[in-house]
């Protein structure tokens, strides 16, 4: 699993194939997905979830705080036949005037769990909806055996399920003892600082739906699966949603929830 982070061209095309397949279809549902559509991408990475939008035409925009990110998303979309409809920025959503910026379409897809403050957050965001507009959520659960991101390790323990959930000072100390090599040499930041932030801004199925009712979201449908979609392409499991015996049960289901996506709107 740690090659998949190292190598982002890989990583890219995961984003690419289960947006395609999985996420637009979902959205489908509610937004009509076509060359009309304005995409905004807070926390876009290189652009892999990007790409099947901007392959239907739609004008898309993508902010990240990784420079390096931005600049390997840049130079994957340099030859794409519609990349006068995408513009990628490094920027901080916080600093960005939502005047100048209203969008159809809002993703934010796996980087909840890195965002502090998200109640924050999740009331921000919405001004830059345009009227009738809907977000798009995808996050994998903190209870679940990954729900730590400990997969992002470069040794064994990436491998090791729930360890995320030792107490705060076990789950450092272990960490540091696995650390080696484990630098994030762009930032300067071990990978231990990096599941430590991690483990502060995690959240739960029942605090999004929290944050999402104070914030006055309307959610217009959720989906909890068992099987991650993403883990169709990474691992060759067909995706599975989270039987309804277990999603009704609260707690309980954030244990064996490997990712929520849910479409929502004002």
């Amino acid at each position: 699993m740690q090659e998949r982070h190292r190598d982002r061209n890989i990583y890219f095309s995961e984003q690419e194939y289960t947006t395609k397949k999985y996420v637009i279809p979902f959205i489908n549902n509610f937004l009509s997905i076509n060359s009309d559509v304005n995409v905004l991408e807070i926390g876009c990475g290189e652009g892999g979830n990007l790409k099947p939008f901007l392959d239907l035409g739609c004008k898309c925009v993508g902010l990240d705080l990784s420079q390096k990110k931005i600049e390997l998303g840049k130079q994957n979309f340099k030859n794409h036949p519609n990349n006068t409809n995408l513009k990628l920025f490094v920027e901080d959503i916080y600093k960005v005037n939502q005047n100048n910026f209203q969008f159809d379409l809002i993703i934010i897809r796996d980087v909840i769990e890195h965002i502090p403050y998200q109640e924050k957050f999740m009331e921000y965001v919405k001004k830059f909806l345009r009227h009738n507009g809907k977000i798009f959520f995808a996050f994998p659960p903190w209870h679940n055996p990954f729900g730590g991101h400990q997969q992002i390790c470069y040794s064994k323990i990436s491998l090791v399920p729930f360890i995320h959930l030792l107490p705060k000072k076990i789950y450092r100390f272990v960490l540091k003892c696995f650390e080696g090599e484990n630098l994030i040499v762009e930032t300067n930041n071990t990978v231990v600082k990096e599941l430590m932030d991690i483990r502060e801004t995690r959240i739960s199925i029942e605090r999004f739906r929290k944050i999402l009712k104070q914030s006055n979201y309307k959610v217009y449908e959720e989906i909890l699966y068992f099987i991650n979609p993403n883990y169709e392409i990474k691992f060759k499991l067909r995706p599975r949603k989270l039987p309804n015996i277990l999603a009704a049960v609260p707690f309980i289901r954030n244990f064996y929830t490997t990712a929520v996506y849910c479409i929502a709107g004002l």
